[in-house]
C-alpha cells in the first residue's frame, strides 16, 4: 500500500456527485504515479481539503491510500522509479500507528470505575473501560438523546427550561447540539479510532477523510445513542437523570460517590451511595454544582483562561462569495466555513469559535433566568445563515478576589444580564454590527434575520458583557473584515451572550492524570479544563481510560 499526498483535482472536473469525484481522483492518482490504469487496484481517500487561495482556480487536495496490482514489491518498485525521476515527494509506503488500550489485569478490581458525565469525554472513556472488561458505571444528569431532544424542543417553544436536560446536559453533552465538528488542532493516534467509532455508530464515512469533518446535530443523537448501546453491550451500565451530589474522600483517596436519580419531571426517586476506588470527572464545562462540590471537598482547582462574547450571523451566501468567489454555490464545495483571529494590543485578541455554516443560533441556557447562546448546523448545512461565536479571552487576572470560581460567577452575571436585557422568557438581546461598532442601540433588524429560537429584543448586547470584552470585539471586527470581506457588514446580527465556550476552571491533575490532591479521582475532558472540542474531549477520555487501566496494572 502507498500513501500519496497533495493530489490536486480542479473543481471544474467535479459536478458534486461521488462518482465524478471518484473518477477525477482516480485519474489524478494514476497520473501522479505514472502507472497503467489497470494497475490501480484500490483507492481510499485519507484526507480531503479545499484550496481556495485562487478563487478563479479552486482545487480539491487529497491524500489517498492505494493498492497496486502485482507482486509484493510492486509499491517499492514504483517508489524507486519515482525516486529516479526525483518525483517521489509526497509518496511513501503506508504505515499506521493504531490506538490500542493497555491490557487489563486478569484480576479485575472489586469496585467498578464510575464515570460522571456522558459527553464525548465520558462516552469514550466509559466505552474503553467497558471493552477492557471493567464494567464501568456511567452516570449522566440529563436525558437520553430522544427525551433530551423533546426537552429542548419544549424549551424553544414555551420557554419552560428543564435545568437537568437541555443543550448543555444530556447524552453526548453540549457537542450533540453544536454541529458535531470533528476538526482538531491536536495530534493523536486515537483520532482515527474515534472517527471510525463515529462511523460505526452512524456518522457518514466522509468524516474519515474530510479535513473539516462534521456529523450534524440531526445525526449526532443517533450516533451517541449507538455508542451508549455499545457500552452496555460490553458490560457497562448507563444511568440517565442521575446526578452526582457528593464524593467520599478518606486519607486523600476517593472512597465513594453519592448519586441522586430523578424522574423525567425532576422529582427525586432515590439517593444511593456507591463505593468507588476510581471516579472519572467528565462533567462538562457547565456543571457548576460539580465545581462547587470539588472545591468544598478540597480537590485542587485553579482558574484558567476562558472566553466570552456573542454569536454573529451573516447570510451564508455572502460568506460563500467571500471565500469561493465565482465558484460559490458549486455542489462540490458546500457551505463555506471560516476561522478568524484578530490580535490586538497587549495580550488581547478575539477569534471566531464553533463556526456553523448554514446553521442556527441555539438557546443553550442551563440555569433559570440566564440567557446563553451557541450554534449548530444540520448535516446538510443548508440554512440561510452562517453563525459563529465571536469571542474574547477572559484571563484569570481579569477576575476579582481569590475565589477559584470567580469565572463561573462572571459567566452567571452576564447570562442574567442578558436575560434581563431580553425582557424575560429567555428572549436574547441582539444588535446590528453597525450599531455595535458605534455603541448605539439597535431598534430593528435588516437583511439578516436572527435564528435564535426564543426570539430577540433589539438593543445593546454590550450591556451584558464586561467592558474589556466589548472593546476587544469592537476593535477586532474591522480587522476580521479584512480577512473575510463582508464580516463587518452593517446588518450582520450579534446575539448575546455566549459564555460557555470553555471551562473557567481546571481540576488539577498530575503526570499520572489523577487529581493532584485526591487519588482515584480522574479529571477528564472540557469541564476539567483539558479539552476544547469533541475530538480533543474524546481523545482525553481514551487517555484517561488507558491511564486508569495502567494504574490497576501497578
Amino acid at each position: 500500500m502507498l500513501d500519496i499526498s497533495n493530489i490536486r483535482v480542479p473543481l471544474r472536473e467535479l459536478d458534486g456527485t461521488a462518482s465524478s469525484e471518484e473518477r477525477a481522483l482516480r485519474k489524478a492518482t494514476i497520473r501522479r504515479l505514472h502507472v497503467p490504469p489497470d494497475d490501480l487496484v484500490s483507492l481510499e481517500p485519507r484526507k480531503r481539503s479545499i484550496d481556495a487561495r485562487k478563487k478563479g482556480d479552486i482545487r480539491l487536495t487529497y491524500t489517498v491510500r492505494v493498492a497496486l496490482r502485482g507482486h509484493a514489491n510492486a509499491e517499492h518498485e514504483v517508489m524507486a522509479r519515482l525516486a529516479r525521476r526525483h518525483d517521489d515527494k509526497g509518496v511513501r509506503i503506508a504505515s499506521d500507528k493504531s490506538y490500542a488500550m493497555p491490557e487489563c489485569p486478569t484480576s479485575a478490581p472489586v469496585r467498578r470505575p464510575v464515570v460522571v458525565g456522558a459527553g464525548c469525554a465520558g462516552l469514550f472513556c466509559a466505552l474503553a473501560l467497558a471493552e477492557a472488561g471493567l464494567s464501568p458505571l456511567l452516570v449522566e444528569r440529563g436525558d437520553d438523546a430522544a427525551r433530551r431532544t423533546r426537552a429542548i424542543s419544549h424549551f424553544n417553544e414555551t420557554g419552560e427550561l428543564d435545568t437537568e436536560s437541555n443543550i448543555q446536559f444530556g447524552l453526548g453533552g453540549a457537542g450533540t447540539f453544536s454541529d458535531g465538528k470533528l476538526a482538531t488542532g491536536t495530534k493523536s493516534v486515537a483520532h482515527r479510532k474515534i472517527l471510525e467509532t463515529f462511523v460505526e455508530a452512524g456518522a457518514g464515512r466522509d468524516i474519515l477523510w474530510d479535513a473539516k469533518p462534521h456529523v450534524g446535530s440531526d445525526v449526532l443523537p443517533t450516533v451517541v445513542e449507538n455508542i451508549c448501546a455499545r457500552i452496555r453491550e460490553a458490560g457497562g451500565e448507563v444511568r440517565f437523570r442521575c446526578r452526582m451530589t457528593d464524593i467520599g474522600v478518606s486519607a486523600g483517596k476517593v472512597t465513594s460517590v453519592t448519586l441522586l436519580t430523578h424522574d423525567e419531571k425532576g422529582g427525586a426517586e432515590r439517593e444511593e451511595k456507591v463505593a468507588a476506588d476510581n471516579v472519572v470527572i467528565a462533567c462538562g464545562h457547565s456543571a457548576r454544582d460539580v465545581f462547587e462540590l470539588l472545591r468544598d471537598r478540597r480537590v485542587e482547582l485553579e482558574r484558567k483562561t476562558f472566553a466570552m462574547g456573542v454569536r454573529i450571523e451573516h447570510l451564508q451566501a455572502m460568506v460563500d462569495r467571500a471565500l469561493y468567489g465565482p465558484s460559490a454555490g458549486h455542489p462540490a464545495l458546500g457551505a463555506a466555513p471560516y476561522k478568524l483571529v484578530a490580535h490586538l494590543g497587549g495580550d488581547r485578541s478575539a477569534f471566531s469559535f464553533c463556526m456553523c455554516p448554514g446553521g442556527y443560533v441555539v438557546a443553550a441556557a442551563s440555569e433559570a433566568e440566564g440567557v446563553v447562546t451557541n450554534g449548530m448546523s444540520l448535516s446538510d448545512r443548508a440554512g440561510t445563515n452562517a453563525n459563529s461565536g465571536l469571542l474574547a479571552n477572559v484571563f484569570p487576572t481579569d477576575l476579582p478576589g481569590d475565589d477559584v470560581l470567580a469565572g463561573v460567577e462572571l459567566q452567571r452575571r452576564c447570562e442574567r444580564a442578558a436575560f434581563a436585557a431580553g425582557g424575560g422568557g429567555y428572549v436574547a438581546p441582539a444588535q446590528l454590527v453597525a450599531d455595535f461598532l458605534q455603541d448605539a442601540p439597535s431598534s430593528a433588524g435588516g437583511g439578516v434575520r436572527p435564528t435564535y429560537p426564543r426570539g430577540v429584543a433589539w438593543g445593546k448586547v454590550s450591556d451584558s458583557l464586561p467592558d474589556y470584552v466589548v472593546q476587544t470585539l469592537r476593535a477586532a471586527i474591522p480587522k476580521m473584515d479584512r480577512q473575510l470581506h463582508g464580516f463587518a457588514t452593517a446588518d450582520a446580527v450579534l446575539t448575546g451572550v455566549e459564555t460557555r465556550s470553555s471551562s473557567p476552571v481546571r481540576v488539577r491533575r498530575g503526570e499520572d492524570l489523577q487529581s493532584t490532591s485526591t487519588r482515584g479521582l480522574w479529571p477528564c475532558g472540557e469541564g476539567a479544563g483539558y479539552a476544547g472540542g469533541i475530538m480533543s474531549a474524546a481523545t482525553d477520555g481514551l487517555r484517561i481510560a488507558s491511564a486508569l487501566v495502567e494504574s490497576l496494572q501497578r
